[in-house]
């Protein structure tokens, strides 16, 4: 499942890719960690990170556009 608690010290990164427009703005980057490769998304603005494995990643495709729609409309507490 995603990791949070990973130490940094023992991932090797990829570059960063750089994706935004108006509505939001994340780093995104492959990371190597001992338990595999992960996609490593960084919001800046909010400070939060996450790392997907790939089954989770795949689980996103599963999704129809009404789920990332209520997502949406109920937005994360920044606290």
């Amino acid at each position: 499942m995603a990791e949070r608690d990973t130490d940094d010290s023992e991932l090797r990164r990829e570059e960063t890719i750089e994706i935004a427009n108006e509505f939001g703005y994340v780093h995104v980057r492959k990371v190597h960690t001992r338990n595999g490769e992960r996609l490593e998304i960084e919001s800046p603005r909010r400070g939060a990170l996450i790392r997907l494995d790939p089954l989770e990643l795949e689980a996103l495709t599963w999704q129809s556009d009404a789920v990332f729609t209520r997502m949406l409309e109920d937005p994360v507490d920044p606290d």
